[in-house]
């Protein structure tokens, strides 16, 4: 279903992959080892009551002396309470710190996916990168708070508890200790096991997710294409080879629990059997017996907790691993600043000229010998875009004209560095963009795409994401005017009207309408439109393009454009075929000279990729 990164089992050290959580760990170290330790205190105080029932049986009860037998009980009743509150106290400590720890690697996983470049996001689900940032990060939560701590308290324990029942009598305790090995083994077994069957329950939980949240994005399809019923059956294959994963989880819990219940159950039978056997041949005293009976029970839990202590343990290992295959990903690569702040000013105060005015080669947008292939492509596949060489001038705005899957949203792309180039560069006003940071980059460069994307937000809130964070309502009122938006204010409230998931209370035209006016809001020194227009009526469209022929004016523009009243938007107009550059010049030039172009202009042609 889903094709993202699984590592393999075989090939992943539990312990090793939960050390990398110890850097979010670190700031509350403190508290989490002070838990540990009064965990381990309260274990301790519990240990400490077979010792008093030793002396109360073979002291106050054996002599009938009542005030011991009342004093015994006082202790019984303030080691109990003494445990209580040193186990309250241990969930108090952790409470708070490892909250604290889940919202941290919440955070720097969701930063880490914004600096992810596109062809990540292309490549992976977004159910996978959702259930990572919440189903495993509770699951990492619930093992730093519980199995992290009583693997140390439980490990304490057990081996406190035996040198008492070895210390009581050596022959039961090593009755006591004959399942140990079969035990470790099947704990061996089990661990490996489990390991492999975690990791598939929890990218299936993923491939579950994307397609819920594929069925909720896409209900208008579903619904269109009466196709809700293969959708269901499609949930429910996906559900059922969970469910099937889940119950195998289930039976190995069940096999090592059963052999860590009954093994240790069979031994303290036996020794119950030897020991009162030795008490009636008085070789052992019923305080003695009884004391380390109260052991042996004292220790059930610590030794049946073992199986559930590891399958928690193996999850977060799963969910650990899952998580850190996204941060491992190689973020966009941070641009060098060598006089990039200069650059900025620079750019910044190059004004628009005339397009017919001499203007020198190294300013405007300009393309040098520039190739792109896709990073998931073969690398002897042919490029999708191949030498282009392309000039657009200061002020001049450009149209890319070219037949369905020529490459042309893919190169204007590459502007905003969406994408990366292969090789060759891309110069604004003479400035590598590759230089330049891109917070600096993508605040000189707007864009508008023809599939708009807009947030569960207010109207307004959508459009001012495109300018500083000082615009206010004049520079909203602008840019919805330039772009024919004036619908939301008859919006019920407003441009404060929130417009649902993907803007889809919307319709196809008013979403594209408000993506154009997000990428004209703050005044941008280059505009990368593509398409913006296509799903605009003829009245709108041209209104539209009316407005932006003015904001065009003072900006230098590359628009993608399929119908001949979007190129006339343009100036100069590119030809795009086979991934090159085959033509440049105005409209009519080419419609003169380009047969290839005079049949694209004369036929309605879909944008490509």
């Amino acid at each position: 279903m889903m094709s993202t990164p699984r590592a393999t089992t075989e090939e992943r050290s539990a312990v090793r992959t939960l050390l990398r959580l110890w850097p979010y760990v670190r700031p509350v170290r403190v508290r989490l080892f002070t838990a540990a330790f009064v965990a381990v205190l309260a274990s301790c105080a519990g240990l400490v009551i077979p010792l008093v029932l030793k002396w109360m049986v073979d002291g106050p009860v054996a002599e009938r002396d009542p005030a011991g037998v009342w004093l015994g009980a006082l202790y019984l009743l303030l080691l109990g309470v003494a445990e209580a509150l040193l186990f309250g106290l241990r969930r108090w400590l952790v409470a708070r710190p490892l909250s604290h720890v889940e919202a941290e690697m919440r955070a720097d996983l969701y930063r880490h996916l914004q600096r992810l470049p596109v062809a990540f996001h292309d490549r992976w689900a977004s159910g996978q990168l959702l259930s990572r940032g919440t189903t495993d990060l509770m699951l990492l939560r619930m093992f730093l708070a519980f199995p992290l701590t009583f693997l140390l308290v439980n490990g304490v324990t057990i081996l406190i508890g035996v040198v008492i029942m070895l210390v009581q009598d050596w022959t039961l305790g090593l009755v006591i200790l004959g399942p140990a090995i079969p035990v470790l083994i099947t704990c061996v077994i089990f661990e490996r096991r489990y390991a492999e069957v975690a990791r598939r329950a929890q990218d299936q939980v993923g491939d579950l997710t994307t397609v819920v949240e594929e069925s909720v994005l896409g209900i208008r399809i579903i619904k269109g294409f009466g196709r809700h019923r293969s959708q269901a059956h499609a949930f429910r294959e996906l559900s059922r080879t969970l469910r099937g994963t889940e119950l195998r989880k289930a039976r190995l819990l069940a096999t090592i629990w059963g052999v860590i219940v009954t093994l240790p159950e069979v031994a303290i039978g036996a020794a119950l059997v030897l020991g009162t056997v030795q008490v009636a041949d008085g070789a052992l005293s019923a305080g003695t017996l009884v004391a380390f009976l109260s052991t042996a029970l004292a220790l059930r839990w610590p030794v049946d907790s073992i199986g559930f202590l590891l399958a928690m343990s193996q999850e977060a290992a799963t969910a650990t691993e899952r998580y850190f295959e996204v941060m491992d990903e190689i973020p966009e690569a941070a641009a060098p600043h060598r006089g990039a702040g200069l650059s900025h000013m620079r750019l910044r105060r190059v004004g628009a000229t005339s397009p017919h005015a001499p203007a020198p080669d190294n300013e405007g947008i300009r393309f040098h010998n520039v190739r792109f292939r896709y990073p998931d492509a073969t690398e002897d596949s042919p490029p999708t875009l191949d030498r282009i060489d392309l000039h657009i001038r200061p002020g001049e705005s450009m149209a890319l004209v070219g037949a369905t899957g020529s490459g042309k949203t893919t190169l204007t792309a590459l502007i905003p560095r969406l994408h990366e180039v292969t090789s060759g560069r891309i110069t604004l006003d003479g400035q590598d963009i590759a230089d330049l940071p891109r917070e600096t980059l993508r605040e000189l460069v707007a864009v508008a795409f023809e599939e708009p994307t807009l947030f569960s937000a207010g109207v307004g809130d959508n459009v001012l994401m495109g300018a500083d964070d000082e615009a206010g309502a004049e520079e909203l009122r602008r840019a919805l005017a330039v772009a024919q938006a004036d619908f939301a204010y008859a919006l019920p409230q407003g441009t404060d009207t929130q417009v649902g998931e993907q803007g889809l209370s919307l319709s196809g035209g008013q979403r594209q309408r408000l993506a154009l006016a997000r990428a004209v809001v703050g005044r941008p020194r280059f505009l990368v439109l593509d398409d913006p227009l296509s799903a605009l009526d003829v009245h709108t469209e041209a209104a539209v393009e009316a407005a932006l022929r003015r904001v065009l004016a003072d900006t230098t523009a590359l628009i993608v454009a399929h119908r001949p009243s979007t190129v006339l938007l343009a100036d100069r107009v590119a030809l795009l075929s086979g991934g090159r550059i085959t033509a440049v010049g105005t409209h009519p030039e080419l419609l003169r000279t380009n047969a290839e172009y005079a049949h694209l202009m004369s036929g309605d042609e879909e944008d490509d990729r």
